[in-house]
């Protein structure tokens, strides 16, 4: 789920360097209205990106359900394409089943425009998800770009070629991209001639200029383009499909750029090609210091292929990013210096590294920190974990299931499962990292609603947990005061178990999802005793561990459950002030919505209000349309028990619209279902059934973020 937008829809900001292409941009935009299928083909650094979303920006206002955007440079094959696609168009999917369905579901009734940039490397996939697309949802039209047609029938290919090299508007460009104001006639002129009007080659020239002048680059470029054919830089493999014949030109252009560089910026350029997403000035330094590229010069380096156009500047969050024709020709140098899987490697322990450090802060102060640096850096984890479960199976699980939860409370469930599964089936690691990995696959399939897998994961989890927290308190009984667990060194976590005879971390947690298990199949007793059972018999208070902390959340909802109102909202309050002190804001929203459901049934609806609304700005701060949905209908239901009929309406409809970005029926907790129901029919009697349903569907077809925020205003606001 996004911010708050003043459009329907996601599209990245426009380059403010875009120049000329008006006929093409006319071109695309008469396409888009006349077919359902737009593909913008060219080679590499001819500009598709660039024009299709200009294309995008103008023809966002012809689709009621907005343009949205899907980067395909991120993915290295096939298998993750629907969740990234189904991500870019805020579906948060927590259906089981064939992965295509919730995204066809999603988009069924919608009249949007999806825009899918740099097909080249998934064609078929992507013909196959396309078709299968244009098939279920009359109302899509998707603008694709490669550098071939996919090829589904019924698309219209519009091929993009160069600016014209003599005319306005390279020359335009180059203006820009230098920052000098050049004459027509002159070294200008004859670059942009040179360069055959290819955009991202006059890019890289501008970088240059800036650096000699336009005299000197013009001279360097005409000793370049004029050797033989076998000296323009002729070192790529695969050439066939990145530079073909005809555009040869940009090729020598970034060999060029390349050979200007210093050797360390020639080295870091191979290495950074790793990175399939953003990277800070951290993980460039964690991936790719080493021989003469250290702490010191790596910076230096870096800043050097800024300047020259290779790498781009830093985004307001510090992070650069390559484009792809660059970082592909960057990825040939670091095969041939034979570093290609040295890399490789280091970059997946660095991002196993990261996910440690992640699961581990999770409960405290740095959550949030956290929590939005595992989305911020997700490209990459996926190809850390891509790699590690072809060549380190046992670190992959560790990885996938440090971040799973935290991808799961995101939406990305599927992946967060695909991930697990794939790790735990190729990984024979037992004890730990196992039953981590399979209490986040248990929490990963209960929000999926798949309760019939969950109940066996839950089972393996609390097995392996036992096993696990056994062989440690054997193999380590001999220390003094040793309590359990082992930290990464191999010595024992004084404090944090509870020895033979008393549960552990592991077990606290396979404890705390076999209760949130029962709470969802409806049995709230099952949940208070398995939870119970394990603190009553492990040392230690909610705050000290993320484990210990959700079995007292599952023990409050197990108690609100079963009616002992008063003792949950006690419990509840001392939790939420303990997360308050701490820091912690999943467990806090789910307070909150705990105590918006008691005020519910002990009949205070502005006390359940309150909670709602609160819940409700956690849970946006999480980007958690599962929570986001959930809270909507309590507060909903707390309005309609309030009387308030048009604003439960209001409330209620947009809470419909973000129950189908998760791809699923509503649903919550029964005891929540049944009051809503209750309640709702009321204030339909109260207020009319037409005057109910128009201000509904008003809500449902409006911007979800809008209707978000009219129900965080509350009473007293218009």
């Amino acid at each position: 789920m996004r911010d708050t937008a003043s459009v329907r829809g996601h599209l990245p900001d426009e380059n403010p360097g875009f120049v000329g292409r008006r006929t093409e941009l006319e071109r695309v935009s008469a396409a888009l209205a006349e077919h359902r299928l737009v593909t913008v083909t060219g080679v590499g650094g001819v500009g598709k990106t660039r024009l299709a979303l200009r294309a995008a920006h103008r023809a966002a206002e012809h689709h009621p359900d907005g343009a949205w955007w899907t980067d395909l440079g991120q993915l290295d094959g096939e298998r993750l394409l629907v969740a990234l696609v189904a991500d870019s168009v805020d579906l948060a999917d927590h259906t089981p089943g064939m992965a295509a369905t919730g995204l066809c579901r999603r988009l069924a009734d919608d009249r949007l425009l999806l825009v899918l940039d740099s097909c080249e490397h998934l064609a078929e996939p992507c013909a196959r998800l396309v078709a299968e697309l244009l098939a279920a949802a009359p109302g899509l039209t998707v603008l694709a770009t490669g550098r071939r047609p996919l090829g589904v029938e019924g698309e219209e290919t519009i091929a993009l070629d160069p600016l014209p090299p003599a005319g306005p508007d390279a020359l335009a460009l180059l203006r820009r991209a230098a920052g000098e104001d050049f004459p027509a006639a002159g070294p200008a002129g004859e670059i942009c001639v040179r360069l055959e009007g290819i955009p991202l080659a006059l890019e890289l020239a501008a970088a240059q200029i800036r650096l000699q002048g336009a005299e000197a680059v013009r001279d360097q470029l005409g000793s370049r383009l004029d050797a033989a054919p076998g000296a323009r830089f002729d070192l790529l493999a695969h050439t066939e499909r990145v530079w073909p014949g005809r555009h040869q030109t940009l090729r020598a252009a970034i060999g060029w750029s390349h050979e200007l560089s210093t050797p360390l910026e020639r080295l870091l350029w191979a290495r950074l090609s790793v990175f399939r997403g953003p990277f800070d000035l951290a993980s460039a330094t964690a991936v790719c210091i080493g021989g003469p590229l250290n702490r010191a010069t790596l910076p230096e380096a870096l800043e050097g292929l800024v300047r020259s156009s290779v790498v781009r500047p830093p985004d307001a969050a510090g992070r650069h990013r390559m484009l792809d024709t660059i970082r592909e020709y960057g990825a040939t140098w670091l095969d041939r210096t034979g570093e290609t899987g040295t890399v490789a490697d280091r970059h997946a322990a660095h991002f196993r590294g990261l996910a440690r450090r992640a699961g581990t802060e999770w409960h405290g102060a740095r959550q949030l920190r956290w929590y939005r640096t595992v989305d911020a850096h997700h490209t990459d984890l996926r190809t850390a974990l891509d790699r590690l479960l072809r060549t380190d199976p046992d670190a992959a699980l560790d990885l996938v299931g440090s971040v799973a939860f935290a991808w799961s409370c995101r939406g990305r469930l599927r992946e967060a499962r695909d991930g697990l599964e794939q790790a735990l089936l190729l990984s024979e690691a037992r004890g730990r990292v196992r039953a981590r990995a399979l209490w986040a696959l248990g929490v990963t399939l209960v929000l999926q609603g798949e309760f019939g897998p969950a109940q066996d994961v839950s089972e393996r989890c609390a097995r392996e947990a036992r096993h696990a927290e056994y062989a440690e308190h054997t193999e380590y009984a001999e220390y003094p005061g040793f309590a359990g667990p082992v930290d990464d060194a191999g010595r024992p976590e004084h404090g944090e178990g509870a020895g033979r005879d008393r549960p552990g971390e592991l077990t606290l947690d396979a404890a705390a999802l076999a209760g949130l298990l029962a709470l969802t199949t409806g049995r709230p007793t099952a949940a208070h005793v398995v939870v119970g059972h394990v603190l009553d018999a492990a040392r230690g208070g909610p705050a000290d561990s993320a484990a210990r902390l959700r079995c007292h959340l599952v023990r409050v909802f197990a108690l609100t459950g079963l009616g002992r109102l008063a003792e949950a909202r006690e419990r509840a309050l001392r939790l939420r002030a303990l997360c308050e002190e701490l820091d912690e804001h999943w467990t806090r929203t789910a307070l909150e919505y705990q105590l918006a459901l008691t005020g519910l049934l002990e009949g205070d609806p502005a006390a359940a209000s309150g909670h709602a609304r609160a819940m409700l700005e956690g849970t946006r701060r999480l980007g958690a349309s599962l929570g986001v949905a959930l809270g909507l209908d309590v507060l909903a239901t707390a309005l309609a028990a309030a009387g308030e009929g048009e604003r439960a309406a209001d409330v209620s409809g947009t809470g419909e619209a973000y129950w189908r970005s998760t791809g699923q029926p509503r649903r919550g907790l029964p005891g929540l279902r049944a009051l809503h129901e209750k309640y709702t029919d009321t204030v339909r009697a109260s207020i009319g059934e037409p005057a109910y349903e128009e201000i509904f569907v008003r809500a449902l077809t409006g911007l979800p973020q809008d209707g978000l925020d009219r129900a965080l205003r509350g009473p007293g606001h218009a």
